[in-house]
């Protein structure tokens, strides 16, 4: 056990059990809980969470954090809305004006990080800020989304397995499959596990460490203004309301999907357990009926604690390993 726990693969070893065993309990305790449909929901309602985590899964093995995704996944909605209903454009060219935002904005963040030497904490905590901030110029109300496609987004069901699932489903799949090959098949994935290892290191071996950590949080901003256009989708309104929190719970499914908060490592796909474990969390406290929604908030809060202690305590076994 010992050396179990001193392997990088623990912590994701243990998410899919826990994964496993949450839904093994809760299928004996609540009937129907494993129903394809039930499961297919988990996705469908979680689509725009799981696109965001794959963009904090590069920024966290990179050593960084960003706190403005929720506040990008707003204003992105926000920006879509007023196009659409005021502007009159073209529905793909919204989507298409929103996420080179996002990617800006996010290109923007990574180069004051790496360029003035400032703690990517403070800069992305002025970009939620910022973001937030940009919705209430636009509108201070709930802007509806009647564009054909948006709607046809919305209500399309893609029959699957017995089931259906909505195209967001797989656009966030897809996202996840080119983030899995960009981490793990490229050398930009390369350098971002090099940079959250060691930045001088990766210095010193000639790794384009500044284009790379601009290129990260980019990719942020993109998977961020992405997850908006999922989640107008999903909602069919813009509003500066939206995905409040959003930030910490894709820092939470990210870290309990086995990503390390010190950097260097960490599975893209542990994204998708990590997203899947707090939805089925949300599944279980809704098909018990007696819990308020609040319990779910405790019950992620109890399992990053208990994550963090495990991450801690695999560092300070590979620095004994190490120092032996």
């Amino acid at each position: 056990m010992k050396g179990l726990l001193h392997t990088p693969y623990f912590t994701s070893l243990v998410t899919v059990l826990l994964l496993v065993a949450m839904l093994g309990l809760g299928g004996a305790a609540y009937p129907g809980l494993l129903s394809t449909q039930v499961i297919f929901n988990l996705l469908i309602d979680n689509a725009f969470l799981l696109v965001i985590a794959v963009g904090m899964t590069f920024v966290i093995v990179s050593g960084g954090i960003d706190l403005s995704v929720g506040s990008v996944l707003a204003l992105s909605t926000m920006i879509a809305a007023w196009l659409l209903n005021v502007a009159h454009w073209p529905p793909l060219l919204v989507i298409a004006s929103v996420l080179a935002l996002g990617t800006v904005f996010g290109a923007g963040m990574g180069a004051l990080i790496h360029y003035f030497k400032l703690q990517p904490f403070i800069v992305t905590l002025a970009g939620m800020f910022l973001a937030r901030g940009l919705c209430y110029l636009i509108s201070i109300n709930s802007i509806t989304i009647t564009d054909p496609l948006f709607v046809a987004m919305s209500q399309t069901q893609l029959q699957f397995l017995g089931g259906f699932v909505s195209p967001g489903v797989v656009i966030a799949v897809v996202t996840l499959l080119l983030a899995i090959w960009l981490a793990h098949a490229t050398p930009f994935g390369r350098a971002v596990y090099a940079i959250g290892g060691n930045e001088q290191s990766a210095l010193m071996m000639g790794l384009p460490v500044g284009r790379t950590k601009v290129f990260i949080y980019a990719f942020s901003g993109f998977c961020a203004s992405l997850g908006g256009v999922l989640f107008s989708f999903y909602m069919l309104s813009g509003y500066g309301l939206h995905a409040q929190g959003t930030e910490l719970d894709a820092i939470a499914a990210v870290v309990i999907g086995g990503t390390l908060l010190s950097g260097g490592y960490g599975y893209v796909a542990g994204a998708l357990s990590g997203v899947l474990v707090l939805g089925t969390i949300q599944t279980l406290i809704a098909f018990d009926g007696t819990l308020s929604s609040w319990w779910t908030k405790i019950v992620i809060g109890g399992l990053l604690f208990v994550f963090c202690v495990v991450q801690r305590l695999m560092a300070m076994g590979q620095k004994h390993t190490n120092g032996s």
